[in-house]
């Protein structure tokens, strides 16, 4: 997917690029998964799927890449020590340096994985703030960092502080990237989250279905990550009660991934079970059974 980085390329800020979020290396989900008799709802959170740059200091970037990989392994306590040492060293740098604000990034993350959210928030929000102040309040790497911190609120529960922040983010990137963009997607999914979460489904419907359009619009219609709004957009469907409406839509969830991933997939084995749980739900018992039997089939 197209990252902010591509929007800054010549530019000359090295460091802009640098402070993507440290988890958007690996195309950081968030999923909210229901149990078997229910349907589930990816929403993706912003990020970039593009190869961060190192730190330009070689000692930052030893601390970096080792607790990344730490993190990675879900070994916390090391990531924990690791990004406290990059902090340590980027802060001999100057307290309001670009690289401090990724350093505190990183370990915030680490915070928040561990659940340590009393340590995460001032971090994430000292984060912000030297971005703000070095990038200007618009910047789309300022976006990044609100998504941050509203997903640290996201994670608490605190939804209407999320809701804030999201909002905040998906007006710059609309404003500095373009309506079209990818990042715009990602942060209406993620406005959609907390809709989602508070029970809103009419506002959430309202973006999933922008998310629909754009997806198609960038992607083509064939997309695997169209079959993920669909699904989106499905769940929110059965949770208004509108079936005949999510029923197309799964449908088409399970044709999308049975072509880009196999009829083998476990990614369709859920497809199949959502689409199931809609038959059970509407009393299509007969329809539900076999499309059970083939999901559970591909998970064993």
């Amino acid at each position: 997917m197209p990252a902010i980085s591509s929007a800054l390329a010549g530019r000359g800020y090295y460091e802009i690029v640098r402070i993507v979020l440290f988890n958007a290396r690996w195309g950081y989900s968030f999923l909210l998964n229901r149990r078997l008799k229910h349907l589930k709802l990816t929403l993706i959170l912003f990020c970039s799927s593009t190869i961060i740059p190192a730190f330009a200091n070689a000692e930052l970037d030893r601390y970096d890449k080792a607790g990344t990989e730490a993190y990675e392994h879900g070994k916390y306590a090391e990531a924990e020590k690791l990004f406290s040492k990059g902090l340590k060293a980027a802060e001999r740098s100057g307290l309001d340096h670009l690289e401090v604000a990724t350093a505190q990034n990183n370990l915030a993350e680490v915070y928040r994985a561990e659940a340590k959210y009393s340590k995460a928030e001032p971090l994430y929000k000292n984060s912000l703030a030297i971005r703000e102040k070095a990038l200007g309040p618009n910047h789309p790497a300022v976006a990044t960092s609100l998504n941050n911190l509203a997903f640290l609120y996201v994670t608490q529960g605190r939804y209407a502080k999320a809701e804030s922040l999201f909002k905040r983010s998906l007006t710059i990137v609309e404003k500095t990237l373009g309506p079209n963009h990818l990042d715009v997607l990602k942060s209406l999914n993620n406005l959609a989250i907390v809709y989602y979460r508070q029970r809103r489904y009419a506002e959430a419907e309202s973006l999933l279905k922008r998310s629909v359009s754009l997806r198609k619009k960038t992607l083509g219609p064939n997309h695997r990550d169209v079959a993920t709004s669909l699904n989106n957009l499905a769940e929110v469907y059965c949770k208004r009660g509108k079936y005949t409406d999510a029923e197309p839509l799964l449908k088409r969830t399970i044709a999308i991934d049975e072509k880009a991933l196999g009829k083998d997939h476990p990614n369709l084995a859920t497809d199949l079970n959502n689409l199931a749980d809609l038959y059970r739900i509407i009393g299509k018992y007969a329809a539900a059974e076999p499309l059970y039997k083939r999901s559970l089939a591909i998970r064993e």
